[in-house]
């Protein structure tokens, strides 16, 4: 498994550290986490949905996602062979509108370190009308 974390407890550690780092607002932790090239893909037509590319844009997104206020709250850290995953109750309330989804955020890893991030949502609907 050159290349990859070996133990479980190792790809934990890594989405322990995300997690982390996105709820204390630790910007440069997340950007420590992710190769350069890394990716994000986030479904939906709104202002955070789409690809995005490269560490720094993601750290971007990262921030503009928090500052509409949402709390990140961490269910579960589930691991496969080579990468893991994040289980998040995400909410947040902008005037009337509210933000209440379940997401999975999994983190395909290599040498340690992010390279693709693909975020799958309970309700795309209701996160393109709050991130307007």
């Amino acid at each position: 498994m050159t290349g990859h974390l070996a133990h479980p407890r190792d790809r934990r550690r890594v989405g322990e550290a995300f997690h982390t780092a996105l709820t204390k607002g630790d910007w440069g932790g997340i950007r420590s986490l992710l190769h350069d090239d890394a990716v994000w893909v986030l479904p939906g037509d709104n202002a955070v949905s789409g690809r995005v590319e490269g560490a720094g844009a993601i750290v971007d997104h990262v921030r503009k996602i928090a500052g509409y206020g949402v709390s990140f709250e961490l269910l579960h850290i589930l691991v496969s062979a080579r990468n893991v995953a994040l289980s998040l109750h995400n909410t947040a309330r902008r005037g009337d509108v509210v933000l209440d989804e379940h997401l999975a955020t999994v983190c395909r890893l290599r040498d340690g370190k992010v390279e693709c991030i693909e975020t799958y949502l309970s309700d795309v609907d209701g996160m393109n009308a709050f991130f307007v």
